[in-house]
């Protein structure tokens, strides 16, 4: 055990100096399992942890997702997904800000990514707002807030990880994202609301579009409303009766929706040669990036396993006598404070090793500590000093300071603290779905 809490201290420290998480938790991770064992078991372990995971079916389904992010992108659906929202609330005071919110939402089903939701939206939303005099605070927290819905609306990478990493199924964890992707817009509205109650000015009320332009703009965003019926409706058997019995695996899921997302860009012009071929260059290099990470999780795995540590953390809970729920919230604590220093997915391939064993052995439910596992993550993007979205949005926007979005973003980060104390609370809201499947 002792040794795997050095092992983990050893990580945190090459990571703070700017190591890259996959080697870090890699060098770690086989020095360590060599101590265990022996330099031959160690260089067989991680070797064949290389092959198996070259070969692994199962992870074809990340290049096939962050592809149909890609291609989601280059179509342009943003703005589409945009208008619709701005035509049905941008007439109320803050609607703007609620539209974005909205849009965010219906970006990140589609492409699964923080990152690229707010760096996106960003740039759509934040010339508008400003036209209407919103404040920079509102404008860049409802950007950087509506971000984070990318890791948990599915079809989200990190849960895809989360699952592959745990073993747990994909199709439960995007069935178990959805209520809680749901609740967490609509308490994002509601931080909206509490914004512009406190200062009018801050979201001024714009034109109210008449009925006929609000059927026009919906009916533009028909593409993302079909893409998403077919990728999450074959995932879960919509199309599974007679004469269809269509039901797809996470994979070909997955597979679908890049095809449909290819097919959308490609019939709105927006598709060139050029721009096919710098989609599928980011796709590899993300996802070569993604699987040396994974690689070097599992590496680390193994050599907290065999020194003991989710063993000794058991053992360390009971002989305190701590109650199961006490254990949690002293890990939702560990995940705050590491997100301030942390970005989401290092954070999450560095702890889910060491607590997940201990969080099943208590009793809690996989799928239920993947879904609070990423709403902690996202908090911790828009959480200080790090707050990895809002460094995304200072690049894009440039012009106005992290000082002020932290300040702005301050309403949304208690609304997510209040959703995961219901998500701890309420279990049945997380595994109500996964439930009927």
């Amino acid at each position: 055990m002792v040794e795997g809490f050095i092992g983990f201290g050893a990580v945190l420290g090459l990571v703070l100096l700017r190591i890259p998480i996959a080697f870090a938790m890699g060098l770690v991770g086989m020095l360590g399992f060599m101590f265990e064992t022996s330099f031959r078991a160690s260089v067989s372990m991680v070797a064949r942890l290389i092959i198996d995971t070259s070969q692994n079916y199962g992870l074809s389904v990340v290049p096939l997702f962050i592809l149909m992010g890609l291609f989601v992108n280059k179509a342009g659906i943003s703005r589409e997904l945009y208008a619709a929202s701005n035509a049905f609330l941008g007439h109320l005071r803050g609607g703007l800000a609620m539209a974005t919110i909205m849009a965010c939402g219906g970006f990140a089903a589609m492409s699964g990514s923080s990152l690229a939701t707010a760096a996106t939206m960003s740039k759509v939303a934040m010339p508008e707002m400003r036209r209407f005099g919103y404040s920079d605070k509102l404008a860049t927290a409802s950007i950087a807030a509506g971000g984070t819905l990318g890791i948990l609306i599915p079809p989200s990478v990190i849960l895809v990880i989360y699952g592959l990493l745990t073993e747990t199924s994909v199709g439960k964890l995007f069935a178990a994202g959805i209520i809680p992707g749901v609740l967490g817009i609509v308490l994002y509205l509601a931080a909206v609301r509490f914004t512009v109650w406190r200062d009018p000015n801050a979201g001024p009320a714009g034109d109210k579009t008449p009925w006929p332009g609000r059927v026009k703009a919906l009916s533009e965003v028909w593409a993302v409303l079909l893409l998403f019926f077919l990728v999450i409706g074959g995932l879960y058997g919509v199309f599974d009766f007679h004469p269809l019995n269509i039901a797809f695996s996470p994979t070909e899921a997955a597979g679908m929706g890049a095809m449909g997302a290819f097919l959308i860009a490609l019939a709105r012009g927006r598709l060139s040669f050029a721009d096919t071929k710098d989609v599928l260059t980011e796709t590899a290099t993300t996802t070569a990036s993604l699987f040396a990470v994974l690689i070097g999780a599992w590496v680390f795995s193994n050599f907290v396993n065999i020194a003991g540590l989710p063993q000794g953390l058991l053992a360390m809970v009971t002989s305190y006598d701590l109650t199961p729920f006490m254990v949690m919230a002293a890990i939702l604590g560990i995940y705050i404070v590491l997100g301030c220093v942390f970005e989401s997915l290092s954070m999450l391939l560095l702890t889910v090793p060491v607590f997940f064993p201990l969080v099943t052995q208590l009793g809690f439910d996989p799928v239920w500590f993947g879904i609070i596992v990423v709403v902690v993550v996202e908090i911790s993007l828009i959480t200080p000093p790090v707050g990895l979205n809002v460094f995304v949005l200072k690049g894009v926007v440039g012009d106005v300071s992290t000082a002020t979005i932290f300040k702005g973003v301050t309403p949304f980060w208690i609304i997510d603290i209040i959703r995961l104390l219901i998500l701890l609370l309420l279990p049945g809201v997380v595994l109500f779905l996964p439930g009927q499947m």
